[in-house]
């Protein structure tokens, strides 16, 4: 398994505070990170029922067990163990005691402000960036990182994209997801997941999604939000600070992983990826996936929006970088036009306020800045935004 960056900003926090929290989708790496950043430390895994029924059973004991810290993975199956990790950190006022992992924040959000507020760092592993993915000596086309997806298994051990992301769905996104919700009609659920695939970089209209499902409006906000907690999709907000313009006020719907909604859409080859309708659509959740991952993999605070007005102008991402923004704009063709940076060109004036840095991103090759922008492909972005966080004198031109 490759070193994930997010490794430094772990074992940074862990000498920082009593316990530090991962977060993050099934299967995105969570606990080979935590035992490749300390590779002494004991580990725990919550999920197996032995060690489970011992942890909720004598929570002192157990825990009196790792005299010297430890690894408890998949916390969310025991959240009454954190009460007795508050007293024991509160009264050993040591540093790295506990490094605690977790793949669903609505069972874990509540438990930790109540118990560990204060005590514990929070950060998030996401599946594998582009350049993660390529350390494991693959360079597949656009296409295929769309078809194939980032989670590390698939990398790691070679199995085929539509097995992998099948089982993924079954194993962990309805089991978790049924057992929070107690969803009994699974032929919804799932026709649920497909239609919200299909809707990959969409305007989010709650109602129109409840009528095409067959379902509440209720249900859907209910749904969403399990699947938000669960890291399987995410809701990107509108920016709408400037009142005096009539801005779009719902949320883009995207997924964590592109290779998941690929694979809801009913994708079983990266052939089809080019002809396919949604082509664009998930071209574009790669690449706000890929910035998102630039900052939550440093321990950083993501920050990102989307702008939409009524006359339909838009800029397709949003950073907000030390206080400044950053305007992205992302086209899936491979053939550079003009027309790609008119939004960016007017992006100060649309947003009421400076912009440090403009970007395109494209499916063709990297180019010198053109009409003001850095013009990369994807897998050039991470780098780019990664370079506004460097010092003045450090930045790229």
């Amino acid at each position: 398994m490759v070193s994930r960056l997010l490794e430094g900003p772990l074992r940074e926090l862990m000498g920082r505070y009593p316990t530090v929290t991962l977060t993050g989708p099934r299967q995105s790496g969570k606990t080979t990170a935590c035992r490749q950043a300390f590779p002494d430390l004991p580990y725990a895994n919550l999920e197996a029922g032995d060690v489970r029924d011992f942890a909720l059973r004598d929570p002192r004991g157990f825990l009196g067990s790792y005299p010297d810290g430890a690894i408890l993975d998949e916390v969310q199956r025991a959240p009454e163990l954190l009460s007795y990790v508050q007293v024991l950190v509160d009264e050993e006022r040591k540093n790295g005691r506990f490094l605690l992992t977790g793949s669903s924040q609505l069972e874990l959000d509540s438990r930790i402000s109540q118990s560990l507020a204060g005590r514990t760092a929070m950060l998030e592993l996401l599946p594998l960036s582009i350049a993660e993915a390529r350390s494991f000596g693959v360079a597949p086309s656009t296409d295929e990182w769309i078809y194939s997806g980032f989670y590390p298994r698939l990398y790691d051990q070679g199995i085929e994209p539509t097995r992998a992301l099948g089982d993924y769905v079954e194993t962990y996104v309805e089991r978790d997801v049924r057992q929070l919700l107690q969803v009994r009609d699974l032929v919804t659920f799932r026709r649920f997941l497909g239609i919200c695939a299909g809707r990959t970089g969409g305007i989010l209209n709650a109602s129109n999604l409840a009528n095409d499902v067959g379902i509440s409006h209720v249900t859907v906000r209910e749904w969403l939000s399990v699947l938000e907690a669960s890291y399987v999709l995410f809701r990107l907000p509108p920016y709408f600070a400037n009142v005096g313009k009539r801005l779009v006020k719902s949320p883009k719907l995207y997924f964590y992983d592109v290779g998941l909604a690929a694979y809801l859409c009913g994708i079983e080859d990266a052939r089809q990826i080019a002809t396919h309708p949604l082509r664009g659509a998930f071209f574009e959740n790669l690449c706000i996936v890929e910035a998102i991952k630039q900052r939550t993999h440093r321990g950083q605070r993501a920050r990102f929006f989307f702008y939409r007005d009524s006359s339909g102008t838009e800029i397709d991402l949003l950073a907000q970088h030390g206080g400044s923004w950053v305007a992205i704009e992302i086209k899936s063709a491979a053939t550079l036009n003009g027309r790609f940076f008119d939004s960016l060109g007017r992006a100060d004036a649309l947003l009421g306020e400076p912009v440090h840095e403009r970007i395109l991103v494209y499916d063709g090759e990297p180019l010198p800045r053109r009409e003001g922008a850095r013009v990369v492909r994807p897998e050039g972005l991470a780098e780019v935004l990664g370079s506004l966080d460097a010092p003045p004198a450090e930045r790229a031109p």
